[in-house]
């Protein structure tokens, strides 16, 4: 009796260390904390409950301005200048619509305080992070990399 409690508990134990695994092995390349082009601040983006992915400012390089923190001061919202940089949503909604391919999102610049269309590429540690109006050929690319 005693043997039987002691396998059904290791088999236990297997399963629940095998499902630990897959689902650490689910996650995308695409969720982790990347440098911005210019490395000025990085960018940690995530899986969120509705299964699209999302952007946040985690840091940045200079983060106050006369001894407070920077501002989102050029946002179109001005009830909305004053929210902190750090912690700014900048990528909205993107969809997983490949292996390494992430579009129908939008991504946010607060230095115009535009929002532009965004599709991102995973190519490794590298990401091309793609803004444009109405159709992907009118953009910019700007290459994030994996931050330490």
């Amino acid at each position: 009796m005693a043997g039987r409690i002691i396998m059904k508990t290791q088999l236990f134990i297997v399963f629940l260390l095998l499902g630990m695994k897959c689902a650490v092995a689910q996650a995308e390349k695409i969720e982790r904390i990347w440098y911005n082009e210019e490395k000025t601040s990085k960018i940690q983006i995530y899986k969120a409950v509705d299964g699209k992915f999302y952007g946040k400012i985690v840091w940045l390089r200079v983060p106050e301005l006369e001894g407070k923190p920077k501002v989102d001061r050029n946002n179109p919202d001005k009830a909305r200048r004053n929210d902190p940089l750090i912690g700014l949503l900048i990528l909205r909604g993107l969809k997983k619509v490949g292996d390494g391919l992430f579009e129908d999102g939008t991504i946010y610049d607060p230095k115009n305080g535009k929002t532009y269309s965004s599709k991102i590429t995973v190519k490794g540690d590298i990401l091309d992070v793609r803004g444009y109006i109405g159709f992907s050929l009118l953009g910019r690319t700007t290459t994030w990399t994996k931050a330490d």
